[in-house]
C-alpha cells in the first residue's frame, strides 16, 4: 500500500485513529500520524514499530485549525516517504458547551468550524497539490451520520461541521475526478470511543441514541478504520463523491427490531 497520512485532532489515538493508523500499516503502508497531543501520536508509532518495524510510521504534532502545520504535516510525509498517495482527514472536535441556536456561543461555533471544516479543507489543499505530481490519490474525510439525520440531541455546530464536509468532499470529487483524486466521506455511527462516551455518561443518553440504531449496539472504531481503508485502497477505484455510512443500519431506519440484539463487536482491535 502506499504512503499514508493520517491526521487527527482530539482523542486522535485512541479510537479511529489508532485503529486505522495501525490497520494501514498491517496493510503495508506508511504511515504520518499527525495530532495535536504529540506523546498520542508518537505512542502510536511506538506500537506500528512493535508490530511491524522500524521506518513504517513517523509522528507530527500538528493543530489542523492553523494552515502552516498542514503544511509540514503533508511536507513530513512527502520528505520521508517520497510521496503521499492516501490522506485520512479525521481531525474533530465535539465540544460539550456545542448545544442549539439559542445557547451555543460564538466561540464554540468558531473553534468547532475551523477544526471540522476548515482543517479538512486545507488537509485536501495540500494534499491535491502532492498528489497531481505523482498521478492521484484517496482523500477520505471523516463526516458523521449527523449530517444525513437530524437529531433532537444538538450539537448544532458539529452537526453543520459535518454537513459542510460532505458538501465540500462532494465537490472536490467532482472538480478532481478526472485528476484520479478521488474523495469520499466517512459517515460513522454512534461509536463506543472515548470522544462519544465522555459525552454520553449517563445510561438515559446512551440509551436515548442506541433505541434508532437497529444493530443495537454502539459501533466499534476499527470497523471504521476498515471503511475507510476499503476507501483508500483499489477495491473502491471507481467510487468518488459518496456518503459512506458506516451506522449499524441508524440511516435506514424508521422503526428499529425489538428484543435483544446478537449484533456482536468485532473481536479484532489495536487499542
Amino acid at each position: 500500500m502506499s504512503p499514508f497520512l493520517t491526521i487527527h485532532q482530539i482523542h486522535a489515538f485512541f479510537g479511529i485513529g489508532l485503529e486505522s493508523s495501525v490497520l494501514f500499516a498491517s496493510e503495508g503502508a506508511q504511515v504520518v500520524c499527525a495530532d495535536i497531543n504529540d506523546k498520542a501520536a508518537a505512542a502510536t508509532v511506538e506500537k506500528i514499530t512493535s508490530l511491524f518495524g522500524q521506518g513504517r510510521a513517523v509522528s507530527i504534532r500538528a493543530d489542523v485549525s492553523k494552515e502552516e502545520d498542514v503544511k509540514k504535516m503533508i511536507r513530513l510525509a512527502v520528505s520521508e516517504f517520497g510521496k503521499l498517495s492516501i490522506v485520512f482527514n479525521n481531525a474533530g472536535i465535539m465540544h460539550p458547551a456545542d448545544d442549539n441556536a439559542l445557547t451555543t456561543s460564538e466561540d464554540i461555533w468558531d473553534l468547532t468550524m475551523n477544526i471540522n471544516v476548515k482543517g479538512v479543507w486545507w488537509g485536501c489543499k495540500y494534499a491535491i497539490e502532492e498528489m497531481r505530481k505523482t498521478g492521484g490519490g484517496s482523500i477520505i474525510n471523516t463526516a458523521s451520520f449527523v449530517a444525513l439525520r437530524g437529531a433532537a440531541t444538538p450539537q448544532l455546530a458539529y452537526t453543520a461541521s459535518k454537513g459542510a464536509v460532505l458538501a465540500m468532499t462532494r465537490e472536490l470529487a467532482v472538480v478532481h475526478a478526472k485528476e484520479n483524486i478521488r474523495f469520499n466521506s466517512l459517515c460513522p455511527g454512534p461509536l463506543r470511543t472515548p470522544l462519544l462516551m465522555e459525552f454520553l455518561n449517563t445510561d438515559d443518553k446512551k440509551n436515548r441514541r442506541l433505541v434508532h440504531v437497529p444493530m443495537g449496539r454502539f459501533g466499534e472504531a476499527i470497523e471504521q478504520a476498515k471503511a475507510a481503508l476499503f476507501l483508500a485502497s483499489d477495491d473502491s477505484s471507481y467510487m468518488t463523491g459518496t456518503d459512506f455510512a458506516v451506522d449499524g443500519g441508524l440511516c435506514a431506519a424508521y422503526v428499529t427490531p425489538e428484543g435483544e440484539t446478537i449484533s456482536n463487536s468485532p473481536h479484532v482491535s489495536y487499542q
